[in-house]
């Protein structure tokens, strides 16, 4: 199985379409933020997944999300999430994390996904100054 895309995102919506097909409406993706108040602060972003299993593959899998400081392996852990899932095979899922961040500074979190100890896919996200 591997990552298509990963997202830090406001909303996100599945519906039906001609076919049967399905849709996803994703509104507010997003790689930074305003503070909602100075730090010390937690905000807690959603980050959405679309994940793809191959047609041969069994569609048994988990998804892993650890968030680091740093976009390396080595880097200082502040949370993380495991969840198991399944999918038909030749299709796609989804899987939505929602991060509790703690930012003592402004600064970057890197969300590092991956499926059954895959390559890491990473997603960056910056906490900004308030507006």
């Amino acid at each position: 199985m591997q990552i298509v895309s990963a997202l830090f995102v406001e909303n996100f919506q599945l519906r039906q379409a001609p076919g049967p097909s399905t849709r996803i409406d994703i509104t507010g993706a997003m790689f930074s933020m305003a503070s909602p108040s100075p730090v010390p602060v937690t905000i807690d972003p959603h980050l959405v997944a679309l994940i793809y299993c191959a047609p041969e593959q069994d569609g048994s899998g988990v998804f892993e999300v650890v968030f680091r400081r740093g976009h390396l392996e080595t880097d200082e852990q502040v949370a993380r999430n495991v969840s198991p899932f399944t999918v038909e095979p030749g299709k796609f899922t989804y899987r939505l994390v929602k991060g509790e961040l703690e930012f003592t500074e402004y600064g970057q979190i890197f969300a590092h996904c991956r499926v059954d100890r895959g390559p890491w896919h990473i997603v960056p996200f910056t906490l900004l100054p308030p507006a």
